[in-house]
């Protein structure tokens, strides 16, 4: 998922298969590009999605425009990221890779905003000081997977194609790199998820981080 930028996910591919070939960047922002819209069209509750009583009416929950902020933040990043701060091995993918995708971002990006945005939502359990736990942790979170990412980016510098093995920095946020190979994942998949799961009260995150990593954690580890 998100948290892919210093690595490449390019299958092994036959002769046929390689004539069909999209370019990485284009691939990430038209990900990225719909969860950030999808969510809005819960956010501002559409006609279509909660009924006509419903339509144009706000959530009385700040953590509500919170989830939504975080969320919209999230994807922000990586589109910045996909631009600026990516360098792959390999500048393609295969086509039908896109369909697949975009299913995942998409769909995940819907379910969760439908639940969160839903009129019956309630407000996390525990109030303010779990809200602003969760928000302290996603804005670290944050930080840490912007900082392997760009580390890992470091290691191409001047357009080279050689497969270096990336080491902690003087960065903090870098010093996972210890006790993991992919810290961007950690960050991202197994912190920044849950936090917002803490934030929102949702458990879809859950599920969207647990097939995120069946999806592409596995095949993930080679280095950009």
């Amino acid at each position: 998922m998100g948290g892919r930028a210093g690595f490449f996910e390019v299958e092994i591919l036959d002769w046929e298969t390689k004539k069909q070939l999209c370019f990485l960047d284009k691939v990430f922002l038209i990900e990225y590009t719909g969860p950030l819209f999808i969510y809005f069209v819960f956010y501002f509750r559409m006609n279509f999605v909660y009924g006509l009583d419903e339509r144009f009416t706000s959530s009385p929950h700040p953590v509500v425009n919170l989830a939504c902020i975080c969320h919209s933040f999230h994807y922000i990043k990586r589109l910045i990221e996909t631009v600026f701060v990516h360098r792959f091995s390999r500048g393609t993918m295969p086509l039908r890779n896109i369909v697949k995708n975009c299913l995942y971002y998409w769909g995940f990006a819907a379910w969760l905003a439908y639940y969160i945005n839903h009129p019956l939502y309630t407000p996390p359990s525990y109030g303010k000081k779990q809200i602003n736990f969760a928000v302290i942790m996603f804005l670290l979170c944050e930080a840490g997977n912007f900082s392997i990412h760009v580390a890992l980016s470091d290691l191409r510098r001047n357009g080279s194609k050689t497969c270096k093995i990336p080491y902690p920095t003087k960065n903090p946020f870098t010093w996972l790199f210890f006790f993991v190979s992919c810290p961007n994942y950690t960050y991202e998949d197994k912190v920044i998820l849950i936090n917002r799961d803490i934030n929102a009260n949702a458990v879809t995150r859950n599920i969207f981080n647990f097939l995120g990593q069946n999806r592409w954690g596995p095949g993930s580890v080679s280095l950009s």
